[in-house]
């Protein structure tokens, strides 16, 4: 394969990245990794055949693969090589994501006004979620939706505690918390994975809390660690490189805490002290969090700009702009998409990856 050479491949830096470009699917992307034109992202289904190079924050070239400086093709493996399956969890069908279950156990949700808020309601929805596809439940005791108050770890624990106890003999099962007390508790029910909004900065003990406990995590990006104050950070020059370098920090920090890579996910946090630009901008760039060598988890379920862009006010009724977002996710890499509509999600992803593959199903024949 032909070389940069010359200053790009000279050129001293502090900070890379490789950002795939022109992804491609389907038999477009096996045509092309046959050719030895494209490489896959994060091991398949999708292929890129070109990248931008960045350094610094600025951007000093697209190039196709081929042409992948030497002194950059360290940064390769972390981005070609496919993770292992985050907490053990397989997909159903081979190259479709997981799909994460929204339950929360909380009076004041964004989502469904407090419709799961008492145990019994959240466990059967959560059943329901199950039989319509989730591969796994992330069940919160405390709203982080922007402006909320914070719910001390007691009450979080009242809440959902029940429902992780029952829910996790039937799934895998993801406590959403920032406390430490709260993740001890719900690990000890049957909970396996832990969700921090915070990427475990918020308490002081919940590192090495995940750490002793095996825990897998998803680390997610926030600015600051207080739900309450998170809009008002909204402040980035490359909203992207921003997130995907806090992101590449915690990952790092963590693996010194004794969290290996292979069990972390991250989330780049879409709406959480994010505008609507900035969320759109992350979706677009998806496949540039892939170099982190972690699944990607994308949550934009039900999200507020959702409802701008759609003229839907009522959260409730996102369904659609939420699946349309949940597949876009899909084709740019995301590996778990945490959702409210599970049916929906499921359905939509079975016609999406149908008719990328130009295959039928099996299960459809």
């Amino acid at each position: 394969m032909p070389r940069a050479s010359g200053p790009l491949a000279a050129r001293s830096m502090t900070e890379r990245w490789i950002e795939p470009l022109g992804l491609l699917q389907g038999p477009a992307a096996s045509a092309c990794l046959a050719q030895g034109i494209a490489l896959p992202l994060q091991g398949g289904p999708l292929a890129f055949p070109l990248v931008r190079l960045l350094a610094e924050g600025r951007s000093i070239g697209i190039l196709p693969v081929q042409a992948i400086p030497e002194a950059w093709r360290s940064l390769l493996l972390s981005l070609t090589r496919r993770p292992p399956d985050f907490a053990g969890i397989a997909p159903r069908l081979p190259g479709r994501p997981l799909v994460m279950g929204i339950l929360n156990v909380t009076p004041d949700s964004f989502s469904d006004g407090g419709a799961a808020a008492d145990a019994e309601a959240a466990i059967a929805r959560g059943h329901a979620m199950l039989a319509a596809g989730a591969d796994l439940l992330d069940i919160g005791g405390e709203s982080t939706r922007p402006g909320a108050d914070p719910v001390p770890p007691e009450e979080e624990i009242r809440r959902i505690l029940p429902v992780v106890r029952e829910l996790a003999r039937a799934a895998p099962v993801s406590v959403d918390t920032r406390h430490a007390a709260t993740m001890a508790a719900a690990l000890e029910a049957g909970a396996e994975i832990v969700n921090d909004v915070t990427a475990l900065r918020h308490d002081a003990g919940a590192a090495a809390l995940v750490a002793a406990a095996e825990a897998p995590t998803v680390l997610m990006h926030m600015p600051g660690t207080e739900p309450r104050t998170m809009q008002a950070e909204a402040r980035y020059g490359d909203v992207v490189l921003e997130v995907a370098r806090f992101l590449r920090e915690r990952v790092a920090a963590l693996e010194a805490e004794g969290i290996p890579r292979a069990r972390i996910a991250v989330d780049p946090g879409i709406g959480f002290g994010k505008t609507m630009a900035h969320n759109l901008a992350l979706l677009e760039r998806l496949p540039l969090f892939a170099g982190l060598g972690c699944p990607v988890l994308v949550g934009l379920s039900r999200k507020r700009f959702l409802g701008r862009l759609s003229g839907i006010a009522e959260a409730g009724r996102r369904a659609v702009p939420s699946v349309a977002g949940a597949l876009f996710a899909a084709s740019r890499g995301a590996a778990i998409l945490r959702v409210h509509d599970v049916a929906e999600t499921v359905q939509a992803l079975a016609v999406w990856q149908a008719a990328a593959a130009g295959m039928v199903p099996e299960a459809a024949v």
